[in-house]
């Protein structure tokens, strides 16, 4: 950014922040990462860090913010021009490739973590996150079972990919078995 030869708007400035603080809390969590490691990665001051955003807080929960609306995208995308069961069956086997970057599925997990200790995350981390089963089921349509099913699924496979458990060991046969059985030839 720095030495880039373009002075950027503050819009533009703020969402680097929140591109480096998905990334830094991502790595280091709430707790563990300071506003100053944030802006230092994205080459401003940390004063200035602190005119886009007041507070450790405000950036974290603009960058979790940002991670339930990068999963909502990457679902739309995945699903883009099917309906139904053939969009449901898009967003499930589109997930892994999503988290398997590392900085949504760290954040993710960070989100978590921080949710346990702080009412205001929690409250910010599950509107999200309802509002991501809300997307969801509206646009497949879905039932409850299914619903339940495909969350609890993901937060499977977050752990399995963040644990490094290589395909074809315990816990993925199960998934594919799943999916398989949902989704004839699929599997």
């Amino acid at each position: 950014m720095a030495g880039d030869g373009m002075r950027m708007s503050a819009d533009e400035r703020r969402e680097a922040a929140v591109r480096a603080a998905m990334a830094e809390f991502g790595t280091g969590g709430y707790n563990g990462t300071s506003t100053g490691v944030i802006a230092q990665r994205m080459g401003v001051s940390q004063p200035y860090l602190f005119r886009l955003f007041p507070n450790k807080k405000a950036l974290f929960l603009a960058a979790a913010a940002r991670c339930v609306e990068t999963i909502e995208a990457h679902f739309e995308k995945a699903a883009e021009g099917l309906e139904g069961e053939e969009a449901f069956e898009a967003m499930c086997g589109s997930y892994q490739g999503l988290i398997g970057g590392g900085d949504v599925l760290r954040m993710q997990l960070q989100m978590y973590v921080a949710a346990v200790d702080d009412e205001e995350i929690r409250e910010a981390c599950r509107r999200g996150w309802l509002g991501l089963w809300d997307y969801v089921r509206a646009r497949t349509g879905a039932g409850d079972g299914d619903m339940a099913q495909f969350f609890g699924t993901g937060m499977l496979v977050n752990v399995l990919v963040a644990l490094g458990v290589p395909q074809g060991e315990r816990g993925w046969a199960g998934i594919v078995d799943l999916y398989a059985d949902r989704f004839p030839g699929k599997g």
